[in-house]
């Protein structure tokens, strides 16, 4: 059997040994994806195979931990794509207005930036108040983060760069305190913000939010877990509620295209027709 078709099987079975023992499902994840970071998690770790990676995760939860952050590693920044969050204010708040009270959640929300980003913007339009963000992920490390809403102080200069060209209304210096490497968001922002564990391939809907944002998290699933997580969150919304994914994720092949109306077509803002 040839080398490559080996590790194919080994990382199955590594998939299967996860859930069954940790309940975390990767089994409808992209394939390519989960051996490209298998693959880095055996350099990382200095093991030879995936079998020898399955035996420690299986023995050792404490070093599940370490490789689940392999598995689930996800590039965020505070108002990353500018644009997804300038339309989320142009063209979705003035409809949240409406609303007396505002439910958002925020799917794969990793160390939380995408969440505060949110929450600075409702802060801005008046409405934080009426707001409860729900900010989901399966990583109790990256949760752990975010609650914490501490963040490097050499990437705030990007954060800025971000809060400026979505439309920022004040100085971004005004939600959070510099302290020699790093910067603490402001307190009065993780009010409006729960901070939970959620899996999108095993756990169950939410309730009629307004807005629920899900991006570059898709893209790692394959068709039917996408079309899962998509079914979820369209039985999550509202009526004529709001969902923003991904600049590389779109929904026109899933099986719920026909659900929802283009709204802010370039930002992948969509809103529920029924």
């Amino acid at each position: 059997m040839m080398e490559g078709q080996v590790f194919d099987i080994e990382v199955k079975l590594f998939i299967e040994a996860v859930f069954m023992k940790y309940k975390y499902d990767f089994r409808q994840y992209s394939l390519a994806s989960v051996k490209r970071r298998l693959s880095n998690a055996l350099i990382t770790h200095n093991i030879k195979t995936i079998s020898a990676l399955q035996e420690k995760v299986l023995h050792e939860p404490e070093f599940f931990t370490a490789i689940l952050q392999h598995m689930t590693i996800s590039t965020t920044e505070m108002f990353r794509d500018p644009l997804y969050f300038k339309a989320f204010r142009e063209k979705v708040v003035p409809y949240l207005k409406s609303y007396p009270s505002i439910k958002i959640w925020v799917a794969g929300c990793s160390t939380g930036e995408e969440a505060y980003s949110f929450a600075i913007i409702l802060k801005e339009e008046g409405l934080l108040e009426r707001v409860m963000i729900y900010a989901t992920d399966i990583n109790p490390l990256s949760l752990e983060r975010a609650q914490q809403g501490i963040y490097r102080l050499e990437d705030i200069k990007k954060y800025t760069q971000n809060y400026q060209e979505a439309g920022g209304l004040h100085s971004f210096t005004n939600y959070y305190t510099a302290d020699y490497n790093a910067a603490a968001i402001d307190p009065s922002l993780k009010k409006s913000i729960i901070f939970a564990d959620h899996s999108l391939a095993t756990d169950s809907v939410f309730s009629e939010m307004q807005f629920v944002s899900c991006r570059n998290v898709l893209i790692y699933f394959d068709k039917k877990l996408q079309n899962r997580a998509i079914t979820l969150f369209h039985d999550s919304l509202s009526i004529k509620g709001f969902l923003g994914i991904g600049s590389k994720e779109s929904l026109k092949f899933s099986s719920m295209s026909s659900a929802f109306e283009p709204w802010a077509n370039n930002e992948r803002i969509y809103r529920k027709l029924k």
